[in-house]
C-alpha cells in the first residue's frame, strides 16, 4: 500500500469518527426513544379476544401507560391500538344530561353512550320503608359498544374511544374522529312527555377503512338487570331478552333457565331487555338490523344482580362513503297502551302469556281494568268491584251449582237409608245410588261447570297481577304494593312458606276452609274413602305456601271472589231456592217414564258384571273354606 492510500485512509476514519461524534444522541433523547420502542412493543403484543376472558399470561402483561408518554410517543402508541380510530383513543370522560317531566338520561363520551337513567314516577320496592330512585342502565358491568374491523390492528370497542358531544336542548350528538374527515357519530334526541330517545348512528368515509369483508358492525349490548322488585323469585321468572324477527311473531329467551336465541341471520326488528315492569328496547326504523344473537343467565338471590341479557346485534354496513341507519330507543315501564302505539307488537313484551289465557287477559281482563280504572282511583276498589261484576256474570251458572246441591241435599235422606240397607256391599250401594239420581232427575256432577267456568279466568288473573304495572305502587288496606306480596308480619324461615305471612293470603285460607265446610255438610261422602273428604281441607293450607309469596292483588281477589260466593250461597239458598218446592220435583221426576241412556245402561251392565264376578269369587272363597275343615 502506497504512500497516499494510507493517507486517504486515515482521513476517511477520520471523518467517521467525527460523524460519530457530531450525531451522538443525549442521555434524554435516547430515554425517549426506549419509551417509543416499549410502547410500539406493547402495542403489538398478541391481543386478547373480544369478550373472551383473559388466560394467566395475557393478565400479566400490562397495559402501556399513555398518559406518561410525550405527545410523539402517545400517537404512536394509540395508532397502534386504535388504528383510524388513534384521535378518540385518548380523552378525559365527561357527562352529559337530557331531560323531561318522565325521564333524566345521563350520557358519557367515554363510549358515546347512556350511562343511565332515571325514571322519575317510579322508585324500587325492595322494602316498604327504603324506596330509593329508579335508575336503568346504571351498571358499570354493563356494555353497549359497537366493535369496529379495523384493517391492520384488529377488533376495536366504542366503548374505549373517547367521542366528541355536541350538546342542544334535547339532543346530544357524539363524534369519534377516525382522521380525515372520517368519523363514527351518534346522536341521541330525547323526545318530550315520553320514555322515549330518537338514536341515529352514522359512518362517514369509513367505507374501505375498515376491514373489506365487513357487511356488518356488531353492537355488543350486554344488561345486567337490577334487582328492582321485593320478590325477587317471581321478578327474575318474568324478566328476559324479547325479539322480533322482521317476518314472523316476537319471540324470546327462556324466562326460567339460561337460553339463547338465534336469529339465524334473519332480519331483526326490535331487542327488548325486560325487567318484570320495565323494560330498554332498540327499534329500528327505515330497515331491519342484518342479525341477532341473544344469551340470558340466571344469577341467584346471593348475586347483587338478577340476570345478564347478552345481545350481539348486527348492523347492516355497505362500505360507502357515508351511512346512516336511524333507530328508536325506549326506556320506560311495561305500559300495554304505551307499547301498542308504535305498531311493531312491542307490548308483546308483558307476559300476560301466549296461549288462550293470554288473549282473555288482553282482550277482556286488562280492557275491563282500565275501564273501571278510569272511574275509581283506587286499584284495590277496582279489584273488588272486577270480582263483583264477574261474579255476576257467572251466577246463572252458579245458580244451576247450587240448585243441584239442593237437589242432591233433598235426596241424602233417601240416600242414607239405602246405604244402611246395603250397609256390606259397596257395589250394591253404587248401583242403588247411580238407580236413585236417575229416578229423582238428580245429576251429581251438576254442581262443577261454574268451577270450570271460572278456571280460565283464575289461570289467566294468576298471570295478569305480576305482569300489570298498573298495580305496581299501588296500595290497598295494609298492602303496600299490589304487584306483590303483603307481608302483614315477619316470621321465622320455613320451607315453602317463607319469612313471612300474607294477610291477603291467610285470609283466603281460611275462607275457603269455611266456604267449602258450608258447601259439602249435604253433600254423600259414604261412598268415598275419607281421605277425599279432608283433602277438601287440606288444599287451601297446601297452597298457602304457592300464594304467600305472590302479588297480594290475585290473593285479594280470591278473597274477595270466596266472600262475594259466601253471599250468594245464603242468600240463593235461604231466600230464592225453595226447597218445598224442589222436594215435588224429585217426587214428580220419580213417577216420570225413564229412558235409559245409551251410557247409563253401559254402566249398569259393567257394575252388574262386577257383582257377579265378585259372587263369584266369594263363592270359591267359601268353597275353599269348606274344604280345609274337612
Amino acid at each position: 500500500m502506497d504512500k497516499n492510500n494510507v493517507i486517504g485512509l486515515i482521513l476517511i476514519f477520520m471523518c467517521l469518527m467525527a460523524y460519530t461524534f457530531l450525531n451522538q444522541k443525549s442521555p434524554e433523547e435516547i430515554a425517549e426513544l426506549k419509551r417509543v420502542q416499549d410502547s410500539i412493543n406493547l402495542a403489538e403484543q398478541p391481543k386478547v379476544e373480544l369478550d373472551q376472558p383473559a388466560d394467566a399470561s395475557t393478565a400479566q402483561v400490562p397495559a402501556p401507560n399513555i398518559t406518561e408518554l410525550s405527545d410523539s410517543a402517545k400517537q404512536v402508541a394509540l395508532g397502534s391500538k386504535f388504528g383510524i380510530f388513534a384521535a378518540a383513543g385518548a380523552g378525559t370522560e365527561e357527562e352529559h344530561v337530557l331531560e323531561n317531566s318522565l325521564m333524566k338520561v345521563t350520557f358519557t363520551n367515554k363510549g358515546g353512550k347512556i350511562k343511565e337513567v332515571e325514571l322519575k314516577q317510579y322508585h324500587k320496592m325492595l322494602t316498604d320503608s327504603a324506596k330509593t330512585v329508579l335508575k336503568l342502565f346504571e351498571d358499570q358491568k354493563n356494555k353497549f359498544d359497537y366493535i369496529f374491523p379495523v384493517a391492520g390492528v384488529g377488533k376495536i370497542r366504542s366503548g374505549d374511544l373517547y367521542f366528541n358531544a355536541t350538546k342542544n336542548s334535547n339532543s346530544v350528538t357524539f363524534r369519534a374522529d377516525a382522521g380525515g374527515g372520517r368519523y363514527f357519530e351518534q346522536k341521541y334526541t330525547l323526545n318530550p312527555e315520553n320514555y322515549e330517545l330518537d338514536y341515529d348512528i352514522q359512518f362517514v368515509g369509513l367505507g374501505g377503512a375498515l376491514a373489506s369483508d365487513a357487511n356488518s358492525i356488531e353492537l355488543h349490548w350486554v344488561n345486567n338487570l337490577d334487582k328492582l322488585e321485593r320478590s325477587t323469585y317471581y321478578e327474575r321468572i318474568y324478566s328476559s331478552t324479547y325479539f322480533k324477527p322482521a317476518d314472523d311473531d316476537p319471540s324470546y329467551c327462556s324466562c326460567t333457565s339460561d337460553g339463547e336465541q338465534d336469529a339465524d341471520n334473519e332480519p331483526v326488528s326490535w331487542i327488548s331487555n325486560s325487567n318484570q315492569f320495565f323494560n330498554a328496547s332498540l327499534m329500528t326504523e327505515d330497515k331491519p338490523f342484518a342479525s341477532a344473537f341473544m344469551t340470558t343467565k340466571m344469577l341467584t338471590d346471593k348475586d347483587d344482580d338478577l340476570k345478564i341479557l347478552d345481545s350481539k346485534i348486527q348492523i347492516p354496513f355497505g362500505q360507502t362513503a357515508s351511512e346512516a341507519f336511524n333507530m328508536k330507543m325506549y326506556i320506560g315501564p311495561n305500559e300495554y297502551e304505551r307499547l301498542a302505539l308504535y305498531e311493531n307488537e312491542l307490548q308483546e313484551i308483558i307476559p300476560f302469556g301466549r296461549s288462550f289465557f293470554g288473549t282473555i287477559n288482553r282482550w277482556i281482563i286488562r280492557p275491563l281494568f282500565m275501564t273501571l280504572k278510569g272511574y275509581i282511583g283506587n286499584m284495590g276498589i277496582v279489584i273488588l268491584v272486577l270480582t263483583f261484576l264477574l261474579k255476576l256474570v257467572l251466577y246463572p251458572f252458579y245458580y244451576k251449582m247450587l240448585y243441584s246441591q239442593s237437589k242432591m241435599a233433598a235426596l241424602k235422606p233417601r240416600l242414607t237409608k239405602m246405604k244402611e240397607k246395603f250397609k256390606d256391599d259397596q257395589q250394591a250401594q253404587q248401583m242403588e245410588s247411580m238407580k236413585m239420581y236417575r229416578e229423582y232427575g238428580v245429576n251429581p256432577m251438576g254442581g262443577c261447570l261454574p268451577i270450570f267456568m271460572q278456571m280460565p279466568i283464575w289461570i289467566a288473573l294468576y298471570r295478569f297481577f305480576p305482569a300489570s304495572i298498573e298495580f305496581r305502587q299501588q296500595s290497598f288496606l295494609w298492602a303496600p304494593d299490589l304487584s306483590t306480596y303483603d307481608a302483614f308480619f315477619n316470621i321465622p324461615e320455613i320451607p315453602m312458606i317463607g319469612s313471612h305471612i300474607s294477610l291477603f293470603t291467610l285470609l283466603w285460607a281460611a275462607t275457603t276452609v269455611l266456604y267449602t265446610y258450608y258447601n259439602t255438610k249435604h253433600m254423600d261422602f259414604s261412598g268415598q274413602p275419607a281421605a277425599m273428604k279432608y283433602m277438601q281441607y287440606l288444599m287451601p293450607i297446601m297452597f298457602m305456601g304457592f300464594f304467600n309469596s305472590y302479588a297480594s292483588g290475585l290473593t285479594a281477589y280470591l278473597f274477595f271472589s270466596n266472600l262475594i260466593n259466601i253471599g250468594q250461597t245464603l242468600i240463593t239458598k235461604k231466600f230464592i231456592i225453595d226447597h218445598d218446592k224442589i222436594k215435588l220435583e224429585l217426587e214428580e221426576n220419580k213417577k216420570k217414564p225413564k229412558k235409559k241412556s245409551g251410557f247409563a245402561q253401559r254402566m249398569q251392565d259393567m257394575m252388574e258384571e262386577q257383582k257377579k264376578k265378585q259372587a263369584q269369587i266369594e263363592a270359591q272363597a267359601k268353597a275353599k273354606k269348606k274344604k280345609k275343615k274337612k
